[in-house]
């Protein structure tokens, strides 16, 4: 048995989900405090009434997929952790949920001994990843470093170098007085580069350079 005293929601839209999980979740955590929902209607007005620890989410009610509950819920209580539990296959589904706010994705099909240490480990450490999710993560974090440096790659020395001067403050009118370019040449290689890097303002340009810089 387990002393830890939290409060978790199921949200499922079948009665028999519900009880099953209620099953599982007072067995080993009898202290926890169980609250149910069979829509995403309800799970949101009891997080406006209590504080919740942990959402157990059906991510497919009535028929419905619906990814912007996620923001919706860490809108009304940002520590709230959520635990997507769905029949929908982890592959394809799981790296979206996540990405979107989930703090772990665990399919239905698990064994109720694994449901419970999902839960345990969302309370306790603030996230659970399956093996196969994990490394569909590192996979997606590691082809978006590649992309960015191969972007990176395509500047031309000129343009490297212009790169590097706007993302350090400098305006168009420096860096044509720096360089001992003309102003028009400055715009033109910004655009250029701008393009190759697939950014439209300063702003992204900054956070792709953020991005490289925590490579």
């Amino acid at each position: 048995m387990n002393n830890i005293q939290k409060n978790i929601v199921v949200v499922d839209d079948f009665l028999i989900v519900r009880k099953g999980v209620e099953l599982i979740v007072k067995e080993s955590l009898p202290l926890c405090n169980l609250f149910f929902a069979k829509t995403y209607d309800e799970v949101l007005e009891v997080l406006k009434t209590i504080k919740v620890d942990l959402v157990l989410l059906d991510i497919n009610m009535y028929g419905e997929e619906n990814v912007l509950i996620m923001s919706q819920i860490k809108a009304l209580q940002t520590k709230c952790k959520i635990l997507v539990f769905t029949s929908y296959d982890e592959k394809k589904y799981g790296v979206r949920y996540v990405k979107n706010g989930a703090d772990g994705f665990i399919n239905k099909l698990s064994t109720d001994q694994e449901l419970l240490s999902a839960i345990l480990s969302v309370l306790n450490k603030g996230s659970y990843y399956s093996d196969t999710l994990k490394n569909l993560l590192v996979k997606l974090n590691d082809e978006r470093e590649e992309s960015d440096t191969v972007l990176l790659d395509k500047l031309s020395n000129r343009e490297f170098e212009i790169y590097n001067l706007l993302i350090n403050g400098y305006g168009n009118l420096e860096i044509s007085n720096k360089l001992n370019i003309h102003m028009s040449t400055v715009s033109t290689l910004k655009n250029r580069l701008f393009k190759k890097l697939k950014v439209y303002n300063i702003v992204e340009l900054l956070e792709f350079a953020q991005k490289q810089s925590n490579l």
